[in-house]
């Protein structure tokens, strides 16, 4: 006990501080992710949109509606939990949009970026909460895994994202930080102590956290099923402990045993029955409501990238990806912290939880998300296709691991505290390299979220707004909102191409927009907004009629490959055929029914033909050369439009300005 008129312990007045920052700490994370997506106004991936908005555009506003659905959704691969998600956000804008409809467009962009927000903000918190468990509320260490997780370029960049890996992040992290880390550590087996394992788990609020824990992972494992891999490890570090400590123990009567006993185990699989169960059911009711008959999309997952090796379509990489390219790419420069922390665990005291009086084995903790991140890492890199994105559920892992090395690196220890100052805080060192470090990640971040890839969002802009000028009759129309009863997806098996262009409202049948680019290049209905504006895309769908490694699978070619192959030969004969007889005799454009072409009419041409300027060589010598086989169709492609793209594309056909032509077959309208 401590004596009368010495300093409260610092880790209790800590503990006091946490708890009293803790509200206004998440407000100013809010506001900051806020900031944030509003600030993000770049294309990253194409997964942000067609795997999260486009179906819940669908769920919202009906088939009618104009989403674009891919091929994972007609084929059941992805779970309806995360659009289901956003077709609330959509339902709930369209209804504070219908008193006055001139918001509503600008609400429909904004609300999923809000949404996401605040799941993004949740992420940032809980890796400080987590970080105060490990370090103890008295350490500057969670402060700076908070400051490294608010100013991580890649988080700046992707948790604002609408992507499933940034919904999975969060829940990663909030299941981590409620799960039970107590059952890591060693209990005295001395006569005042002979139960410890039972009161662990029966202390107020360990249950329950332990169940939060258990719903929030099987949550993220039915978003992403490869979350599993996170998990597997902590599973096993957790039921394998009591080998590690009777293996330490010996025949000391004085030792340490685990506290983990088969009545704790068995509470545990318990929970995870009862939690897993829950949560599957309510998958598989909003799987059956969508879909429209008994789906489970993680087997459909597993087989289609798995055993059917589809992954492997869009992409090959080496087995050190993540190593080399995956690892650098989420920490930037925490780089040698990261690695420094995989290297040798950070070590700090067991502290006290200010939530509760159990004790927090910090160093075992640290060990398990250490072997969790190695274990993940290896069974990821084992597979073909990999995306810097697979691992990012490990970032806030990361970033709690290398907070340590980093604070240390960073500041002096704290002085002893004193009656004066019973709080001493570490002192800043190195403070011009801590500055350079925050002006390069503010400098890349800046880059990724404004510079680099904005032209396919503002070409959208574009086409939306010319779209309510030209047709402002079929734009002034609203979605008709839709049942939360997620409408069945059964009677609309049509092909991406169809049903990017399913809407055929306008004034006579107009195809308003053309994309010749590689596919998925923008965004789609989420952007374009009105159900009425009809617009086609080239697609990428794989063959799923063929085997692995079969010649079929090697010669298969997509509608943006065989574009890109030969553009004269694919316009010719696949986007116009009947534009060669044409030149040969001067009859009128051949009729939809007599193409022999299933994505479009052959004489369907747009008013606006949207792609990057490297093919605008291509569009010329097809509808203007004499030798062109378009040159009779009328088409004077005429550039309104373009956008910069940035400085560099890693793919040559994105390269250069993304811009606008227009056939000039339509009236414009001033």
């Amino acid at each position: 006990m401590a004596s009368v008129g010495s300093p409260p312990a610092p880790e209790l007045l800590m503990a006091v501080r946490n708890e009293h920052n803790k509200p206004s700490v998440f407000r100013s994370l809010l506001v900051i992710r806020l900031l944030n997506a509003w600030w993000v106004l770049t294309f990253f991936q194409p997964d942000e949109y067609f795997q999260a908005l486009e179906p819940a555009w669908r769920i919202a506003f009906g088939q009618g509606s104009g989403a674009w659905i891919t091929w994972e959704w007609r084929n059941q691969l992805r779970s309806s939990l995360h659009p289901a998600l956003f077709a609330g956000v959509y339902t709930l804008a369209d209804l504070v949009a219908r008193p006055l409809p001139i918001i509503r467009p600008w609400l429909l962009l904004a609300a999923p970026k809000a949404a996401q927000a605040v799941f993004a903000a949740a992420g940032d918190w809980y890796t400080w909460q987590l970080a105060v468990k490990i370090y103890g509320a008295d350490s500057s260490v969670s402060w700076f895994a908070l400051f490294m997780s608010m100013f991580s370029p890649f988080q700046w960049y992707c948790s604002t994202r609408t992507f499933s890996n940034s919904l999975e992040t969060t829940l990663t992290i909030m299941a981590l930080n409620y799960w039970p880390w107590e059952l890591l550590g060693d209990a005295k087996t001395e006569k005042e102590n002979p139960k410890p394992a039972r009161s662990i788990l029966h202390t107020p609020g360990t249950l329950t956290s332990l169940r939060l824990s258990l719903i929030l992972a099987a949550t993220a494992v039915l978003l992403r099923p490869t979350n599993i891999l996170i998990w597997i490890p902590i599973a096993l570090a957790t039921l394998l402990r009591p080998l590690f400590s009777r293996s330490n123990s010996g025949s000391d009567p004085g030792s340490t045993t685990s506290v983990l006993t088969p009545q704790t185990i068995l509470l545990l699989l318990r929970e995870a029955l009862l939690c897993g169960t829950l949560v599957l059911s309510l998958s598989l009711t909003s799987d059956r409501l969508y879909f429209g008959q008994w789906a489970f999309p993680p087997y459909k997952f597993l087989y289609f990238n798995l055993s059917q090796s589809l992954a492997v379509l869009y992409g090959r990489n080496d087995w050190h990806y993540y190593l080399s390219q995956g690892l650098p790419l989420l920490s930037m420069t925490y780089l040698p912290f990261v690695l420094t922390s995989l290297y040798k665990p950070p070590s700090p005291t067991t502290t006290t939880s200010p939530s509760s009086h159990s004790k927090i084995p910090s160093k075992a903790t640290l060990k398990t998300l250490t072997w969790t991140v190695y274990a993940t890492i290896a069974a990821l890199s084992t597979v073909s296709h990999k995306e810097v994105r697979f691992i990012y559920p490990l970032l806030p892992t990361l970033h709690i691991l290398a907070a340590a090395p980093l604070a240390s690196f960073f500041t002096t220890p704290a002085p002893p505290p004193t009656a004066r100052s019973p709080l001493p805080k570490p002192r800043l060192r190195r403070k011009r390299l801590l500055a350079s470090a925050l002006v390069l990640h503010a400098a890349i971040a800046f880059f990724l979220t404004l510079l680099h890839q904005p032209a396919p969002l503002t070409v959208l802009t574009f086409l939306r707004t010319s779209y309510a000028r030209i047709h402002p009759e079929q734009a002034a129309t609203s979605a008709p909102i839709a049942s939360l009863a997620l409408a069945s997806l059964a009677s609309s098996s049509s092909s991406s191409a169809s049903s990017s262009s399913s809407t055929k409202q306008s004034q006579g049948n107009e195809l308003f927009a053309l994309f010749l680019t590689p596919c998925h290049s923008t965004p789609w209905r989420s952007h374009l907004l009105h159900p009425a504006l009809r617009a086609r895309a080239l697609t990428c769908e794989p063959p799923l009629h063929t085997n692995p490694d079969s010649p079929e699978r090697e010669a298969y070619r997509d509608e943006a490959d065989r574009f890109y192959d030969d553009p004269q030969l694919f316009m010719a004969t696949e986007l116009w055929p009947a534009a060669e007889s044409r030149s040969s005799s001067d009859s009128e454009p051949a009729t939809a029914a007599s193409s022999s072409s299933s994505s479009a009419p052959p004489e369907d041409i747009p008013r606006y033909i949207i792609g990057f300027e490297g093919i605008e060589p291509w569009l010329h010598d097809f509808f203007s050369s004499p030798q062109g086989a378009g040159h009779n169709l009328g088409v004077s492609p005429k550039r309104v439009w373009s956008g910069w793209n940035g400085f560099f594309n890693e793919d040559a056909r994105r390269r250069g300005k993304l811009v606008v032509w227009d056939t000039g077959l339509y009236t414009t309208v001033s």
